[in-house]
């Protein structure tokens, strides 16, 4: 039963994968009854397993399973949920979705519709957080509509400028445009980002800060007035505007600058008449200058590592404030303790500029251990689907200051196992290792390095214990570490054991998926599973080394393939629209 009469007895989250296993466990924690909901691909998916009540809501793709609101709706009312939670991604910033929920006589455990609306459109937004005094980037607070308009605006503020989409987030419809020669290209690619995801090709403009920090705060608000901010996180490493490490404190935000920052954000949630949980994202200049960015009406990935500071469950928060209750704690009674650190496990190969890699995952142990926690939504066996973001898991530390959290995430990486798709694993050890984060500085320009994916996949070739191939007298051989005990003490074992026959066939195969990347031939191959955006180039056609020649979509991310070598385009394989295999042969390049 509810430990209060204002719980609610069930809630739906229309949510799948990791964050919804994570809703899931704090309504237990409630009394709460928890129902889920599911594509037909993902029946037997973890979060389905975890709640007490799972329903499917097809036909249709999976993807759109989880945005068919009245379809999700409909099934709150069948299993007589009092509430709906909606996690973040698909519906979580929807104020139609909102809307519905409330009007269906459903609680929205999230903020008022209004405030989904008026933050979800980064034009308004800015031009209310102008109008309450909050500092924004320089740049437009109206729409661009075409290109004439985003190149004078390179001539009024300078480059290099940034496009966004209006209703965009997640790094989605975000595209840097570095001179005039960039513009037409960045703006077609924002907008076709901005109507895919968010059903709005709406984009403004701001300048590019150089290497700034992305820092954001948390902040919670009630219905009866109380807004507090959880402290900053520090979003700054990323890879094509998407996050990959968030800690908390942030390396370059002092106390006084904590109480600035902070101080902006609960006027921002002020003005925006927000409810729930919420996070103001910013950017922090060398200088010391922030500036709002944008707000996001949800619960954020990167919640976690705010909990473990704050010792607060944030969701737990959210549910008693969507009941009606005030806010049981006030700005002096937060307190920050010691130092949190956040990796994503992606399935992303880094050898390949951190391009998605779905498959199945054959082998799968968490690290556990003191202050190491573990968000997840898969098991072993469990298919990891190019139709969602590539997440496997959060990995997140807590110790008494950055350098202890530091050295107990490197301890739990190495005893994270996940065999199959490759993972960001030996990413995130590469980086954490690497002198420019153990100062704490922005490490702008090593992320998408040369050098940290070499040391990434040595890394995770380590940690496979497997190493190089070698031939023997009798055939082709692989080197093995096995670790064996004798008399009673434990051994590591280096064997040369035979190849099975298809490893050649399988090594091959690789080597035509690294076409891409200068690989032997005039081959280029698709390096992902994806659809074909658009097609740049047709036969004839004469290109130089870099030129685009295709726009593959995979896991919600665009991925451009570029020409290998300079010469003239033939047998273009495929077009708009079309689906794509790994080691699929979009065109030759002839020299």
């Amino acid at each position: 039963m509810p430990d209060h009469p204002s719980h609610f007895a069930k809630v739906l989250v229309a949510n799948r994968g990791e964050i919804a296993v994570r809703i899931f466990r704090t309504l237990r924690e409630l009394g709460i009854g928890t129902i889920a909901v599911y594509s037909d691909p993902d029946r037997a998916a973890l979060h389905t397993r975890t709640a007490d009540e799972a329903y499917l809501i097809g036909p249709g793709s999976a993807a759109e399973s989880y945005l068919a609101g009245e379809r999700i709706v409909e099934t709150a009312l069948r299993a007589d949920a009092q509430a709906v939670h909606p996690g973040y991604g698909f519906l979580a910033e929807n104020a139609a979705f909102a809307r519905m929920v409330e009007a269906a006589g459903l609680v929205w455990i999230g903020p008022p519709p209004a405030a989904i609306e008026l933050m979800g459109s980064k034009t308004a937004a800015r031009t209310a957080m102008r109008a309450a005094g909050v500092p924004i980037v320089p740049g437009a607070t109206d729409p661009v509509t075409d290109l004439r308009e985003l190149l004078a605006l390179g001539e009024e503020i300078g480059y290099p400028l940034i496009i966004k989409a209006a209703a965009g987030g997640g790094g989605k419809g975000m595209k840097v445009v570095a001179a005039p020669e960039d513009a037409e290209r960045a703006l077609e690619s924002a907008r076709r980002e901005g109507e895919k995801y968010f059903a709005d090709a709406a984009v403004y403009v701001e300048r590019y800060l150089e290497d700034p920090r992305h820092v954001e705060v948390q902040v919670l608000a009630d219905a009866h007035g109380g807004v507090v901010h959880l402290g900053e996180r520090d979003c700054t490493i990323q890879r094509r505007h998407q996050k990959l490490i968030e800690e908390t404190p942030s390396p370059a935000v002092t106390d006084e600058l904590r109480q600035r920052i902070g101080a902006i954000a609960v006027d921002a949630a002020r003005a925006a008449g927000y409810r729930s949980a919420g996070t103001i994202e910013g950017l922090l200049t060398p200088e010391g200058d922030y500036f709002f960015m944008e707000m996001n009406t949800r619960i954020q990935v990167e919640h976690t590592v705010t909990e473990l500071v704050t010792g607060l469950d944030l969701v737990r928060e959210q549910v008693l404030i969507a009941a009606g209750e005030p806010l049981s704690f006030g700005q002096d009674d937060v307190v920050l303790r010691g130092h949190a650190i956040e990796c994503r496990i992606n399935a992303e190969d880094v050898a390949k500029g951190f391009l998605p890699a779905p498959g199945r995952i054959s082998a799968y142990r968490e690290p556990s251990g003191p202050g190491v926690r573990v968000d997840s939504g898969v098991r072993s066996g469990d298919e990891v689907s190019g139709l969602y973001d590539p997440m496997i898991a959060k990995l997140i530390v807590h110790d008494t200051d950055r350098e202890a959290a530091r050295r107990r995430m490197l301890r739990a990486l190495a005893e994270f196992v996940v065999d199959g798709p490759p993972t960001l694993i030996g990413f995130h050890r590469a980086l954490l290792e690497h002198p420019c984060f153990v100062a704490g500085s922005t490490c702008h320009g090593v992320v998408e390095s040369e050098e940290l994916a070499q040391r990434a996949q040595e890394l995770s070739d380590a940690l496979s214990h497997m190493t190089t191939i070698t031939a023997g007298s009798d055939g082709t051989t692989r080197e093995r570490f096995v670790a064996v005990e004798v008399d009673g003490r434990l051994h590591e074992v280096r064997l040369h054991v035979t190849e099975p026959p298809w490893a050649e066939l399988a090594r091959r195969r690789r080597g035509r998926s690294r076409g891409l990347h200068g690989g032997s031939g005039g081959a280029v191959v698709s390096p992902m599973q994806g659809t074909v955006l658009t097609v740049e180039v047709a036969d004839g056609d004469e290109v130089a080394a870099g030129a685009v020649l295709c726009v593959v979509e995979a896991m919600k991310m665009e991925n451009v393939i570029v020409a290998h070598r300079d010469g003239t385009v033939s047998d273009v394989a495929v077009s708009p629209g079309e689906p794509v295999s790994s080691g699929q042969l979009i065109c030759t390049i002839d020299e």
